[in-house]
């Protein structure tokens, strides 16, 4: 399926895979909505967007975890943007690395807004403007983090099992329309994951990736628009992704300097 033309719209595309997914698609000639918190990082990867090759360019600062500015920032995009071909729900996050009894509410609070809550405003502002019109593809950003809990990890594991949950209930509830309806569900991704889930701390953030080889977001970015380019009728339900040096969200194999 030829991606040229069709309006992409991407959460959290101000960095990371929702960054390298704007490229990647923008290199399809597809027209890109965009929106992030972070409006001066978001202008710059819409700028290169352009370069890149999309065929035109939407950018909008948005925290998705408001309902309201949610449904005011889509219900009111101009009429040549509200034809949403490919949603992408990309935005999400990790806080901390605490047992659950000792774990940060706040934290918790972030996270569960974000990857939980932000992803059903998203979707439901955006689905039924997709049903009307008979065609739209969804992609959700799941983890292998929802596959298998990791110590620790206990409540941003929960929300990628959510998302998964949500993402299925999805496809069966739009059984017999054309939607499709998909899961990227990459392992450990190198991007500002790790400095967010720290709060900043670069260098406990980098030891995280210390002895692997992990996935880049342009490796992650290649699979859903491999997903998004497939022929009307396939629908690719689920991609589980991950370097050759994890076999999941606990089994790494790391290379000591």
């Amino acid at each position: 399926m030829s991606l040229k033309g069709k309006t992409v719209f991407i959460t959290g595309a101000s960095s990371g895979i929702g960054e390298f997914t704007a490229y990647a698609f923008a290199a399809e000639g597809a027209r890109l909505l965009l929106a992030a918190r972070r409006k001066d990082k978001l202008e710059s990867v819409a700028k290169t967007a352009l370069e890149k090759g999309a065929s035109a360019v939407h950018a909008f600062d948005l925290d998705i975890r408001n309902q309201a500015a949610v449904v005011t920032a889509i219900e009111g995009l101009p009429a040549e943007w509200q034809a949403i071909d490919v949603l992408v729900n990309n935005a999400g996050l990790s806080r901390g690395l605490d047992k659950l009894y000792e774990g940060n509410i706040r934290d918790w609070e972030e996270m569960i807004d974000t990857n939980v809550k932000g992803l059903l405003y998203v979707t439901r502002t955006v689905v039924p403007g997709m049903v009307a019109r008979g065609e739209g593809h969804i992609i959700n950003l799941g983890s292998t983090a929802g596959e298998l809990t990791y110590p620790n990890g206990a409540v941003y594991c929960a929300t990628k099992a959510a998302e998964k949950s949500i993402n299925d209930g999805l496809r069966q509830d739009l059984l017999g329309s054309p939607l499709r309806v998909t899961s990227i569900d990459p392992g450990m991704v190198e991007t500002e994951f790790s400095k967010v889930r720290f709060h900043g701390d670069e260098e406990r953030a980098s030891k995280i990736y210390k002895g692997v080889t992990p996935l880049t977001p342009a490796d992650v970015a290649d699979a859903i628009v491999w997903a998004a380019s497939r022929p009307a009728h396939v629908n690719i339900a689920h991609v589980l992704m991950t370097s050759i040096t994890q076999a999941n969200s606990l089994l790494f194999h790391r290379v000591q300097a």
